[in-house]
C-alpha cells in the first residue's frame, strides 16, 4: 500500500474504535432495559411480519485463549443439558408473547459451541424452536460448527433439523499459531467436517479466519488462506484478533511480544484479501469476502447488505429475537440483552420470568447515526436521498455531519449533495470515519485495533 504515511497520520495504527455491529456498541447499554421492555416491544411487533431469531449456547468443552466471547468450559453434559432445558422455556414462553402471523426468517445457533449439545439435545432443541415459533418456508437456518466437537450423529440431527447453512472457525491451519492461541484444529478434521456437511445437503458454507495472531506472518497466512480456499467456502469473514486480556483474561496466557505489530496487521490483511480475490471472491465491507452467488455478495450489489452482531448479513428483517444467557435482541425501539451470567439467566427463565438485564432505548439522533455508520461500514458510502426519505434528518444537518467527518478525513472521503463516499485509498480507515458519525464518548480501552 502506497499511502502508508497517510493511514499512520490519521491514526490507523494507534487508535482503538468499535467494530460497529451496532450501534450504540454494546459497552452503551444500560439498565434502562428490563423484562416489561421487552415484552411490550415483543408485542408490538407488526402482525405477519418476518423476523430473525437467535439460540445462544455459551458453553465450550475447551476454552480457546484467543477468543473473547462470553464462554464457559464444561466437562460433563449435566450443565449443558440443564441449560437447554432452561433454552427450551425462554422459548416457550418468548413464542407466547409474539403477534398472530410472525414468521421466523433466519434462525441462528451461535455459541460457545453449539456443537456441543448431543444429537438428542439438538433435535430436542429443534423441535422446541418449532414448536413454538412458525418457520417461513424458505427459511435459513445456519449453526455455528467446531470441527473438533462434531461427529455424524450430531451432522444427521442438525442435517433433519432443516439446518441449511454452517459456520465453521478455522483460525490458522499454522501448528504453531494454533499451540499458541489455544486451538489445535488440523486441516484434515475440518475438511471431513465439511465433506460431512455437503453430504448431507449442507452446501452454503461460511468460514472465519483471523488476521494479526501471534506469530503469524505473511507466508504461513498465505499457506492457511490457501488450504481454506481449497475447502471452497461460499463466504469467508476475515477478522483481526482482538487481543483484550484487560476484558478477556484467558488472553494473557498469549505472549504479547509474539503480536505482529499494527503496520504488520495490515499486510497480512492485504496478503490475505488478494488471495481471496485472486480465487473470485467479491470483498463484502471491511472484512468479509464471498463467491459472486452467494446472497452476501446479491445484497452488497443490490444496496441490501446489513450489519449485525455476526458481521455482515443479507437479513433484512427489523427484528432480531436473542434467546440465551447474554443474547442480544433488536427491534425498532433499541436493543435489549439477558442476563451474561448463565446462572442468572437461568435462574429468571426457570421462576417464569424474562431474563432481560440491560439494554438500550433507542433516543435523540440514534437511529440517524445508527444508519449513516452502517452504511459506511457495508457500502463505504452514504445515500443522502435514502436517509432524507426516511425523514431522520435535515439537509443542513447531514451536510453539517458530512463537513465534520470530511475535515478529519481530508483525501480520504469524498461527499456532496448526494452523499458521503469513503474512497478506495481511505477504506482501511472505515472504522475511524465511521466513528466521526459517532456521537457518544468512547474509552479506547473498551475496544479493539482499528486494523
Amino acid at each position: 500500500m502506497d499511502n502508508l504515511a497517510q493511514l499512520r497520520a490519521l491514526g490507523l495504527f494507534e487508535a482503538k474504535v468499535p467494530r460497529y455491529t451496532s450501534y450504540p456498541p454494546a459497552n452503551k447499554f444500560s439498565n434502562d432495559v428490563q423484562a416489561q421492555g421487552f415484552s411490550d416491544w415483543i408485542a408490538a411487533i407488526r402482525p405477519g411480519s418476518p423476523v430473525s431469531l437467535y439460540l445462544h449456547v455459551p458453553f465450550c468443552r475447551r476454552l480457546c485463549w484467543f477468543c473473547a466471547c462470553r464462554t464457559q468450559g464444561v466437562n460433563s453434559d449435566d450443565p449443558v443439558l440443564a441449560y437447554v432445558a432452561t433454552l427450551k422455556q425462554e422459548i416457550a414462553q418468548v413464542g407466547a408473547l409474539l403477534p398472530e402471523g410472525v414468521e421466523v426468517a433466519r434462525l441462528h445457533w451461535g455459541g460457545g459451541t453449539p456443537t456441543l449439545l448431543g444429537p438428542e439435545a439438538t433435535t430436542d432443541l429443534a423441535n422446541a424452536v418449532r414448536q413454538h415459533f412458525t418457520m417461513s418456508d424458505d427459511a435459513e437456518f445456519s449453526v455455528e460448527i467446531d470441527p473438533n466437537e462434531i461427529d455424524e450423529a450430531r451432522l444427521d440431527a442438525l442435517a433433519a433439523a432443516g439446518m441449511t447453512r454452517a459456520s465453521i472457525g478455522v483460525q490458522d491451519f499454522d501448528p504453531e499459531i494454533q499451540k499458541t492461541i489455544g486451538r489445535i484444529q488440523s486441516y484434515e478434521i475440518t475438511r471431513d467436517a465439511v465433506e460431512g456437511l455437503r453430504a448431507r445437503g449442507v452446501h452454503s458454507l461460511n468460514a472465519d479466519i483471523l488476521f494479526g495472531l501471534p506469530h503469524q506472518t505473511r507466508e504461513k497466512i498465505a499457506d492457511s488462506v490457501q488450504k481454506l480456499l481449497s475447502l471452497n467456502p461460499d463466504r469467508v469473514a476475515l477478522y483481526g484478533y482482538a487481543h483484550v486480556p484487560w476484558m478477556a483474561k484467558r488472553q494473557q496466557l498469549i505472549p504479547t511480544d509474539a503480536l505482529p505489530t499494527p503496520q504488520e496487521r495490515l499486510d497480512l490483511f492485504e496478503t490475505a484479501a488478494r488471495l481471496f480475490s485472486w480465487d473470485g471472491y467479491t470483498q463484502i465491507g471491511i472484512d468479509h469476502f464471498a463467491r459472486a452467488g452467494d446472497s452476501l455478495a446479491q445484497a452488497a450489489r443490490t444496496g441490501h447488505l446489513r450489519r449485525n452482531f455476526q458481521g455482515y448479513t443479507d437479513d433484512t428483517c427489523e427484528v432480531l429475537i436473542g434467546l440465551g444467557a447474554s443474547s442480544i435482541s433488536r427491534f425498532p425501539q433499541g436493543f435489549a440483552q439477558n442476563a451474561p451470567a448463565t446462572m442468572t439467566y437461568q435462574k429468571a427463565v426457570r421462576a417464569g420470568q424474562l431474563a432481560t438485564g440491560r439494554g438500550h432505548v433507542f433516543k435523540g439522533e440514534d437511529r440517524l447515526r445508527a444508519r449513516l455508520i452502517e452504511a459506511l461500514m457495508c457500502d463505504f458510502r452514504i445515500d443522502s436521498h435514502e436517509i432524507l426519505g426516511a425523514d431522520l434528518t435535515t439537509p443542513e444537518h447531514l451536510e453539517t455531519l458530512y463537513a465534520s467527518a470530511a475535515a478529519a478525513f481530508p483525501e480520504m472521503v469524498h461527499h456532496d449533495a448526494s452523499g458521503f463516499e469513503i474512497l478506495p485509498p481511505g477504506r482501511p480507515l472505515a472504522r475511524l470515519i465511521a466513528r466521526a458519525f459517532d456521537a457518544y464518548e468512547m474509552q479506547a480501552s473498551s475496544h479493539s485495533s482499528a486494523i
